[in-house]
């Protein structure tokens, strides 16, 4: 276990150098078959790591109802940060003797169902970083919904996190804000439909050229008092 510790730190100062904002290890091997990968290579990880990059909350402000040109770009440049770090993490675990597969932060391969090939928000939350707020993100103590997720699998043994007992609580600040009236009281009650339909109105208007909000993510800065 100690072992597991030391090298779960000596990963999280490599996450931290590289400049990620979150850092968690989580227990995968009973959601392996939630995983849109081959049997042969899912069967090969039971770890993962959760890595996040805050948003900037400069960006942010730019928004009022709609995502914004500048709100795009900097997602844009999320991704590409986030894809970069996590297969610089992947060859760094490969160069320790360990198996390592960094998975896109923004990749859609299953279209009908919205899935992609792991859900980051599910590891996250196995790893400790936060937990399903009423606007369907993942929610971070510190950082609210302002950050975005990648993941890389392995089966090098860390040390992993568990869920956080957190919630939202009073905090309803994503609620009214939200321009496809997606979000309600109960996180279970999501609109996902009204949310996608108002996400392709953005982008058949050419507001921008993916779907994409961000209004509920700068209403989120954690569940502070409302």
């Amino acid at each position: 276990m100690n072992e597991e510790r030391e090298r779960t730190g000596r990963l999280q100062e490599y996450c931290r150098d590289l400049g990620f904002s979150l850092f968690g290890a989580a227990d995968v091997s009973g959601i392996r078959d939630e995983f849109l990968l081959a049997d042969g290579l899912k069967a090969r990880f039971d770890r993962a790591v959760s890595l996040g990059l805050r948003v900037l909350d400069a960006v942010l402000e730019d928004i009022v109802d709609r995502p914004t040109p500048l709100y795009f770009h900097h997602y844009r440049q999320l991704n590409f940060f986030l894809d970069r770090g996590a297969l610089l993490l992947a060859n760094h675990i490969e160069g320790l003797g360990f198996e390592a597969l960094p998975i896109a932060a923004s990749q859609i391969v299953d279209w009908e169902n919205q899935k992609a090939h792991v859900s980051h928000k599910k590891i996250g939350i196995l790893a400790g970083l936060g937990w399903i707020g009423r606007n369907n993100l993942l929610v971070n103590p510190e950082l609210g919904s302002r950050f975005r997720l990648v993941t890389v699998l392995t089966d090098m043994p860390l040390e992993t996190g568990a869920p956080l007992d957190f919630s939202c609580g009073a905090c309803r600040a994503c609620v009214a804000p939200c321009p496809a009236l997606a979000i309600h009281e109960s996180p279970e009650d999501f609109g996902h439909r009204a949310c996608y339909q108002k996400l392709d109105e953005f982008r058949k208007k050419h507001i921008v050229s993916q779907h994409i909000c961000g209004v509920c993510v700068k209403a989120c800065r954690g569940p502070k008092p409302c």
